[in-house]
């Protein structure tokens, strides 16, 4: 069975329980569960891959990934919520890799700190770090595993239809937002953790995209809780997810397009109707299913007289979320005979996140706030084998659009000559970090091609290249709106934003969405 489908204009005449606008791990997520259920589905992508940010793109005998670095969430363990859910989505076709028992690393001028696979050691290992901050650092912990605890009935909430969901919100999402309402730095210093201390515990704050002062201290909490038995791998790099995933769509009557942009969601009386795309074709459907991101969706997919109100959507109260620079390298040599591991490098300039980020941001010229240093090849056990004598690592900083907005009018890889200096400027200082931390690479880079804010608009299809979609703030989590319900009949949410940023988080997504949909709690198979 081939993965997808052409557009044919044959596709309009079917008829469709659901169109899904993304094939992000999301709509992937949502269309399985549907087509399982009896529905015939129907998702369309505007890119010439499928994957969402998991899918991976080549040059010569290179392979990288979008989005996708590392999974937590206990792969190994077979009943795990997360593994169980992968597991029935690809027909048990994806298979995982450990990382090594560092898997991340937090990078300080004067000090390096390991990120240490089970809880229990990592906990020993945080205190080794700071003894005299035991305390600070079991309550940090002890939160944590409240906030998940709490989080549950908070997402449970979003798949309950209209009256119901309103009446039980105060209570189901109560215990989880007196957390989530609040600032990470706020809840830390609250419990007497040092700027140091903040600093290493918050030294994934790029997998969310907001420093310590800015951040929701849920969402750290959940990315915290969801590393504490270390990180992992798809084998066969992230291609795999949705390689594994579609089949199972198709073979329930789904179809899955390439190549085929959505223009606009067409209503009728306040109902969602069907699609419009990009070339003109009309196709109709019962119900559409939105993973293109809540701005997308609300200010450029529904005609006018359907936008909702700012009264019913106030989409003024989240941001977009930061573009990034990613640098993917390419060195003729395997990671094993320039003696990489696998373990993710986080470098920062200084403990105080908000600090470094807010210099920056006033000048360029100020050190990155966080480059992130991911080696690929070095995760993925079959590389070597399809790939021999060559290693990939894709080094990520943060970028503002606003600095892109000039060429913004250019098309992708002919954007001038201005363009291109800027990007070689920037490869070069992200080589330089390369180097000064992983300093046997140097002499072995064979090719590099930077991708920026645009080039993650023009190929992901967000409005300003963002990464994470709207930011992880404490007022984004108290957006009762976020849910896969919307005020237009028929039309329905999924992806990250209605939960939050990452691959597990918008595979739940997918099945808060089709709950909510199907009004059956499609959970509870996978909580077993």
């Amino acid at each position: 069975m081939s993965l997808g489908n052409r557009y044919k204009s044959e596709i309009t005449n079917e008829n469709w329980d659901a169109i899904i606008i993304g094939s992000g791990i999301s709509g992937l997520t949502a269309g399985r569960i549907l087509a399982d259920s009896g529905q015939k589905v129907l998702i369309l992508e505007k890119h010439f891959k499928f994957g969402g940010y998991t899918h991976t793109f080549k040059r010569n005998n290179y392979e990288w990934d979008v989005g996708i670095h590392y999974i937590g969430g206990n792969l190994d363990k077979k009943n795990s919520f997360i593994r169980r859910l992968f597991d029935y989505l690809s027909n048990n076709n994806l298979q995982w890799s450990r990382m090594d028992d560092i898997y991340d690393r937090i990078v300080f001028p004067d000090k390096t700190y390991n990120f240490v696979t089970g809880k229990q050691l990592f906990i020993e290992q945080l205190i080794s770090y700071f003894p005299k901050e035991e305390n600070a650092i079991r309550k940090y912990i002890e939160l944590v595993n409240q906030v998940f605890k709490s989080s549950l009935s908070y997402y449970s909430n979003k798949a309950l239809p209209g009256i119901i969901g309103s009446i039980t919100y105060p209570f189901m999402t109560k215990p989880f937002l007196r957390y989530a309402a609040r600032s990470t730095k706020d809840v830390l210093t609250e419990i007497g953790c040092s700027v140091e201390l903040i600093g290493v515990l918050t030294g994934q704050w790029g997998d969310y995209g907001l420093p310590p002062d800015q951040s929701s201290f849920g969402i750290q909490a959940m990315i915290a809780r969801h590393y504490y038995e270390g990180g992992y791998y798809p084998i066969g790099g992230s291609r795999m997810i949705a390689e594994t995933i579609i089949p199972g769509i198709q073979s329930k009557g789904g179809k899955a397009v390439l190549s085929t942009g959505v223009n606009k969601i067409l209503t009728h009386k306040g109902k969602a109707i069907g699609v419009k795309l990009d070339n003109g074709d009309e196709i109709l459907s019962k119900k559409v299913i939105s993973s293109a991101g809540v701005k997308n969706t609300f200010e450029v997919l529904l005609n006018d007289e359907n936008k909702p109100s700012n009264k019913s959507v106030p989409i003024n109260q989240v941001d977009a979320s930061t573009g990034y620079y990613c640098l993917h390298i390419g060195l003729n040599k395997s990671a094993k005979d320039i003696g990489l591991s696998n373990a993710n490098l986080w470098v920062y300039p200084g403990y105080d996140h908000d600090e470094n980020l807010g210099n920056y941001l006033s000048d360029n010229k100020k050190p990155y706030p966080v480059v992130f240093i991911s080696f690929p090849s070095a995760k993925d056990p079959t590389w070597d084998k399809e790939h021999p004598n060559s290693a990939t690592i894709e080094v990520i900083t943060v970028a503002e659009f606003a600095k892109h907005k000039k060429w913004e009018e250019t098309e992708w890889k002919k954007r001038g000559d201005d363009y291109d200096s800027l990007k070689e400027n920037v490869s070069q200082s992200l080589l330089e970090s390369l180097y000064k931390h992983s300093p046997n690479t140097k002499g072995h880079v064979d090719y590099y091609e930077l991708s920026t804010p645009l080039t993650s608009r023009d190929l992901a299809n967000y409005k300003e290249g963002e990464l994470y979609g709207i930011d992880h703030t404490p007022q984004r989590f108290q957006q009762k709106w976020l849910r896969p319900e919307t005020k237009v009949k028929n039309l329905f949410l999924t992806g990250q934003d209605i939960v939050t940023a990452g691959v597990s988080a918008a595979m739940m997504s997918g099945v808060i969405t089709s709950s909510a949909i199907l009004k059956k709690n499609m959970m509870k198979q996978f909580l077993h």
